[in-house]
């Protein structure tokens, strides 16, 4: 089980660090060319190095939405998905933590949003709650049916993580003007603290519409997609 913890952990990390340090330290300088576009294929590509690298340890969830619905999937056992929980929140705040360490050391930096998510005056485009509240659920929804698709017995072994990464980067390149995008709480909830825009308020919504995207994406999958499935972990085990 410790192996499992400190894969979750790691990759968390990796996640946060990579996707949301492409927004804190790159896509700050507009000469560096990286854009939504850039951001995006960030977090596309640290979900699917990390997937390679400790997926078949850890299932390679990285994201509180995921262990849940591979839970409702059958996919993953309800018993370990709080400890699951707490090394992904661990890990999403040591790395907005190192990020914040290395961003600091720019003469004049201030955290600003921090990569953070929001709706509203914290949305990059202004969008309100409400559509805030439908894109996350619809995208995290649409993410476990990928993720659950991708690792089905019935497709080729070995692909998985490109998959997923490829569906991350479109996720971003969709709800980054929305809420700068979350479909992962831990991902939310390590950078908000250290935002200046007072993202710690909204949390709730980046909480509460990815695990209600994830639950349904793993009904549609479970009742109507992959009925046959057999109980697995997503690695495999």
């Amino acid at each position: 089980m410790m192996q499992k913890l400190a894969a979750e952990f790691f990759g968390t990390f990796w996640l946060v660090f990579g996707g949301c340090g492409s927004a804190v330290l790159a896509a700050a300088f507009p000469e560096l060319g990286i854009g939504f576009a850039g951001v995006a294929l960030a977090f596309g590509l640290t979900v699917l190095t990390m997937a390679y690298a400790v997926g078949g340890i850890s299932g390679g969830h990285f994201n509180p939405a995921v262990s849940l619905g591979l839970a409702v999937a059958g996919r993953f056992s309800w018993s370990e998905m709080p400890l699951y929980w707490v090394v992904q929140i661990l890990g999403a705040f040591c790395a907005a933590g190192s990020l914040f360490l290395i961003a600091s050391g720019q003469p004049g930096w201030s955290p600003g949003g921090f990569a953070s998510n929001g709706f509203g005056d914290l949305s990059p485009g202004g969008y309100s709650m409400q559509a805030a509240l439908l894109i996350e659920i619809l995208l995290t929804a649409g993410f476990l049916v990928v993720i659950l698709g991708a690792t089905s017995k019935k497709v080729r072994g070995g692909f998985a993580p490109i998959a997923i990464g490829l569906a991350l980067t479109l996720i971003h390149l969709i709800s980054i003007p929305v809420t700068n995008t979350s479909v992962n709480p831990a991902r939310s909830t390590g950078v908000a603290f250290y935002a200046e825009t007072g993202a710690v308020s909204q949390l709730w919504l980046f909480w509460l519409a990815p695990l209600v995207g994830a639950a349904i994406g793993a009904l549609i999958w479970r009742y109507l997609l992959g009925p046959e499935e057999s109980l697995a972990n997503i690695g495999g085990e």
